[in-house]
């Protein structure tokens, strides 16, 4: 119904409490409205009604409101339509079409373990947004040969050798990127390729570890308090510049781009290689690091895990963007990061807890995922016991205790039949093993509750906190405890298989599934400093949606914060646990990386245990089964018990890098990194009633000559020859070096308040 104005002086335009009068214009019926019923709690409905902005000028100019009134409305109606959508990350544009009545949404959904719901229709391409969100490459030895890091979350082993090339040095691992086109709700409509888009990727990598601050502890945790100071690397130098690898960024677009390298970075005056990015022959990223370089400007010797002076490394971190022209309009893009870290010695190993569950955990917290109101058991408690027995390759303690007919057998076909049942029946034995985990509120320092692996305050002798030791995070160990009372979903099948390759994944999870996949393969425990990343990444505002960093501004100046830094002083608005630049991840990493692998090690008080807990073994083994022992048991015509001691025997995984000092070691280390073995797949015997179908073996077991003291004596020479005299004796006896008292373990020399 509308009124007619009849009479300027009865009808006023600009005097809202004025009523019309009916006598002098009635109402006329014009229209009939059917409004079709709405459901608010639709998928999709409450996005699409943000995205709506109310204006009264939508008509044509000769019915177009007057008065002041009216012009009112105008400016304030579009000044808050326009801030809500500022502050919303929306464009300001009105759908070009009513949202249909009925549900366009497919029924069928399924998730990624919380990832989110999929089966989307709509095919409408709003945004496009990278993945993985964090890429992870390595470094690596071989001039040329390379390889794509792991695109599923179990991907198949690679054949014997693989990760080496005819020089047996070990090749890089590259970080490949995509692009995917999203529809309104974030979900995934189509790849976005040079053959239906174009895309302009820009990728920045830096390493800017001596121009931070050294690492004492995880400045997040009470302990740090009672450590030394966090203070600057290499405090004498002035121009800290000088100190940092910062590269210009790197441009590359279309299918087959050519390698554009980061090598005009310097650290003091030297030319630092970082890697390079190109693309494959689909128009997809990829980003190579660095080939495990470090030195110290001053030619001096490493003596420490984490803080050498002068020296530097080429790890390296940084965004990953791209420009997208979809259907010939430019599209809004969400970034990535990828992260260069040290080599994968354990390529087919997970941690307990990996850095997805770590992120994932942060996520919840923070609002920004769900936590799942029943945990799946094939995706959320599963992977758990068989990370535990999968570190049997890797560690001689984890083998005894989870390992192939080991004391917690947790992952036979026997166990997870129970296991997986969520049957009263079970009940006391699901209860049991849950309550085998580290509950930090009750477990104190105690090294013997589940997992065996040191925490972020780790120190020798124990530290009495319930950080010497690691546990799962908060939504693993509620997700255990729902799985303990039964409520969980029983979706485990004996003969499922997982996806091997990328191709397998339904396209609207590909893109979690990328992402997955490269934090999976990262370490989270302990953060000592740690292996691709640390302690930084359980602050939530370091992201800026689940599992994706948040960039800093073009052209920001970060402010300085002095000589010593504390968490309070860093967790400030618009700090180091904020927005990212270049470097901004692997800064707070050890330098060089080769010194603190060469010094996280299993079992450090032997009177406890010589095997466990350990620090990083899936990434950096402690004891491993050596090709030798392996074709022992592979021979079947040899007495079987002689097999099964082959088997059971696990040699130290550090022994090529000698025995005459810790010093050596790491230097060692640093020099010859890819002499250390990588621990593969091989089949194993025929005889499955004693061994498992598949054994992990070390790939090379060679001895490392030490490297020579610029500044030793002319005598050192004899030294070494002694060295190698007595390895050709006696054998290479690694483990028997005195760590106890190194930097390392020895993280509160002044104690802990009582």
């Amino acid at each position: 119904m509308v009124q007619l104005r009849t009479d300027a002086q009865s009808m006023p335009l600009d005097e809202a409490t004025v009523e019309w009068p009916e006598s002098e214009s009635p109402f006329v019926h014009v229209a009939t409205l059917t409004l079709s019923q709405q459901d608010v709690a639709q998928r999709g409905q409450a996005e699409y009604g943000q995205g709506l902005a109310f204006n009264i000028w939508r008509l044509p100019p000769e019915q177009a409101p007057v008065g002041s009134i009216a012009e009112a409305r105008k400016v304030v109606y579009a000044a808050g339509a326009r801030a809500r959508h500022e502050a919303n990350g929306q464009g300001l544009q009105d759908p070009p079409q009513a949202r249909p009545a009925a549900c366009p949404y497919s029924a069928t959904q399924s998730s990624i373990s919380g990832l989110g719901e999929v089966g989307a229709k709509d095919q409408c391409i709003v945004k496009a947004v990278i993945y993985p969100s964090i890429g992870v490459a390595r470094v690596g030895s071989s001039e040329s040969e390379w390889f794509v890091g792991p695109e599923v979350c179990d991907p198949p082993h690679h054949a014997a050798g693989f990760y080496r090339d005819s020089k047996k040095q070990l090749k890089r691992q590259a970080a490949r990127f995509r692009v995917y086109g999203v529809n309104v709700l974030g979900d995934i409509v189509r790849e976005l390729t040079p053959d239906n888009a174009k895309i302009r990727w820009q990728v920045q990598l830096a390493n800017t570890k001596s121009a931070w601050y050294g690492f004492q502890l995880a400045l997040d945790i009470p302990e740090a308090a009672s450590a030394p100071p966090t203070t600057l690397r290499n405090a004498g130098i002035a121009d800290r510049t000088q100190l940092a690898i910062t590269p210009k960024a790197k441009v590359v677009s279309g299918k087959n781009a050519k390698p554009k390298k980061f090598d005009d970075g310097r650290f003091m005056g030297k030319p630092v290689y970082l890697g390079e990015t190109f693309t494959d022959e689909q128009g997809r990223l990829i980003v190579l690091g660095g080939h495990g370089a470090a030195g110290a400007c001053d030619d001096s010797r490493a003596i420490t895990f984490a803080n050498n002076e002068g020296w530097y490394d080429d790890t390296s971190d940084g965004p990953v963007n791209a420009e997208v022209i979809y259907d010939g309009q430019p599209l809004l893009v969400d970034p990535a990061w990828v992260i260069v870290g040290p080599p994968n010695y354990g390529p087919q190993r997970k941690s307990v807890r990996t850095m997805w569950d770590l992120m994932r955990d942060v996520a919840i917290k923070a609002g920004t995922l769900p936590m799942p109101m029943r945990p799946s058991f094939t995706f959320d408690i599963l992977p758990i016991f068989e990370r535990l027995a999968g570190l049997q390759w890797v560690n001689a303690g984890f083998a005894s205790g989870f390992g192939w007919k080991g004391v917690n057998d947790l992952t036979s076909a026997q166990a997870l039949a129970r296991l997986s049942s969520a049957s009263p029946v079970y009940v006391e034995l699901r209860r049991t093993i849950a309550n085998q985990f580290r509950n930090d509120a009750v477990d104190s320092w105690s090294p013997k509750p589940w997992p065996w692996l040191y925490g972020d305050a780790m120190d020798v002798p124990a530290a009495k906190t319930p950080r010497q030791n690691a546990s799962l995070s908060d939504t693993q160990l509620a997700m255990l405890a729902e799985w303990a009372r039964g409520n969980f979903v029983e979706d485990y099948a004996a003969d499922r298989v997982a996806p091997r390759s990328l191709d397998e994944v339904p396209l609207a999870l590909q893109g979690d599934t990328l992402t997955k996949a490269a934090l999976d393969f990262c370490l989270a425990d302990a953060f000592h400093p740690g292996c691709e990343m640390t302690w930084p990444v359980r602050t939530a505002t370091m992201y800026m949606a689940p599992f994706r960093f948040a960039h800093a501004l073009d052209g920001w100046i970060a402010p300085a914060l002095g000589e010593v830094i504390t968490y309070a002083a860093i967790s400030l608005t618009n700090g180091p646990l904020c927005g990212q630049q270049a470097g901004g991840l692997t800064r707070w990493m050890a330098v060089p990386w080769q010194t603190d692998s060469a010094s996280c090690r299993s079992g450090y008080d032997k009177n406890y245990d010589p095997y466990v807990p350990s620090f990083w073994p899936a990434r950096v083994p402690n004891q491993v089964l050596t090709r030798q022992n392996y074709d022992v048991v592979m021979d079947e015509k040899k007495p079987l018990g002689e097999r099964l001691a082959a088997f059971a025997n696990r040699a130290s995984w550090i022994e090529p890098l000698g025995a005459t000092s810790y010093t050596d070691q790491i230097n060692n280390m640093i020099h010859h990194f890819d002499h250390l073995g990588v621990v593969e797949v091989h089949a194993g015997p025929s005889d499955r009633e004693h061994f498992p179908a598949h054994i992990e073996v070390e790939d090379q077991h060679v001895p490392i000559k030490d490297m020579p003291n610029p500044t030793a004596s002319p005598h050192s020479a004899s030294h070494e020859a002694l060295r190698l005299q007595v390895g050709a004796l006696a054998g290479p006896r690694a483990e028997s070096v005195d760590i106890m008292t190194i930097e390392k373990a020895q993280r509160f020399p002044r104690g802990l308040p009582g």
